[in-house]
């Protein structure tokens, strides 16, 4: 008769990526020795059937051979940056017959997955680069806000627009979302406006502007791809030529481009000005949107 197997214990993550992980346990010096294969159950946090607790002989979701812990679980369920899960694990021997003896499911853990990683930022990036048109000048960047807004700048912050945190729009799996503070402006000729797309033929490129050495520097240099700010397919920038000239900048046409300057802005570096026309909300519809999960052009192969 065969003994049962103890229930695994303990569960342990490790190595957490945006669409990677490590996980171990405890096992009895003759578990270890005798167990053949792993059960690893795997589902969303929010799901309302997390597909756990099955009969105690039918696998679920992931079969792997044992292997030394800790063991790594990555690309089975395509798992998506910065989502919360919740894992069990049953250890298993294999019968003659081909059938398995399987454990009790352990507890129930729960984990996030991290933001993407540099390499997956720079595959957003090229992609990025592939959509853009060529280089427009133009001479203003500007900022829509209700009137209210730019009252109580100049009512309760000294005329100073502050930045606040990055809200969730764009990429799920992007960095600055949720953690970085910045105040957006655009600067495209017809729109008023990360690499994404909201169900909409035009995809959305988000730059942050960070002065060398200021907070938002310190944060990004080692999150994001830097860019040459004279050559690039986005935002350039030009020095006067001669005395009495004006700098030229140039924006990518074909997307619509945000632009994230991370230090306070005062509002006597520009003018505020009533606008009208297509562009007006276009800035207070996108806020906390997200990217179009099915489009090819500005997702990448780690999760949604």
């Amino acid at each position: 008769m065969d003994l049962l197997l103890s229930t695994p214990c303990n569960i342990q993550i490790c190595e957490v990526t945006c669409d990677s992980f490590r996980i171990m346990w405890d096992m009895s010096p003759e578990d270890t020795a005798r167990a053949t294969h792993f059960f690893i159950d795997l589902s969303r946090k929010e799901s309302k059937d997390p597909n756990r607790f099955k009969h105690r002989d039918v696998p679920t979701k992931l079969v792997a051979k044992a292997v030394p812990l800790p063991m790594a679980v990555r690309g089975h369920w395509f798992l998506s940056p910065r989502t919360e899960y919740c894992v069990a694990v049953q250890t298993a021997v294999r019968q003659p017959d081909g059938d398995y003896l399987v454990s009790e499911w352990s507890q129930v853990v729960e984990f996030c997955t991290g933001d993407y990683a540099i390499e997956h930022l720079q595959q957003l990036l090229d992609k990025a680069k592939g959509s853009t048109g060529r280089l427009l000048k133009f001479s203003v960047f500007y900022r829509n806000q209700q009137p209210d807004y730019f009252d109580y700048v100049r009512e309760e912050c000294g005329g100073v627009m502050r930045p606040a945190l990055k809200d969730n729009s764009g990429s799920h799996g992007s960095p600055i979302n949720g953690k970085l503070q910045g105040v957006f402006f655009s600067c495209n000729t017809e729109f008023d406006t990360d690499f994404y797309c909201m169900y909409t033929a035009y995809h959305y490129v988000v730059l942050v502007l960070a002065p060398v050495g200021s907070e938002g520097d310190n944060f990004c240099r080692t999150r994001l791809p830097m860019l040459d700010l004279f050559c690039n397919p986005f935002l350039t920038y030009c020095a006067p030529q001669n005395h009495g000239e004006e700098p030229v900048y140039c924006h990518a046409s074909d997307v619509i481009l945000e632009v994230l300057f991370t230090d306070p802005v005062p509002l006597d570096r520009g003018s505020v000005e009533q606008i009208s026309g297509h562009h007006q909300l276009m800035s207070l519809a996108t806020a906390n949107a997200k990217k179009d999960p099915s489009c090819k052009v500005c997702n990448i192969s780690v999760g949604r």
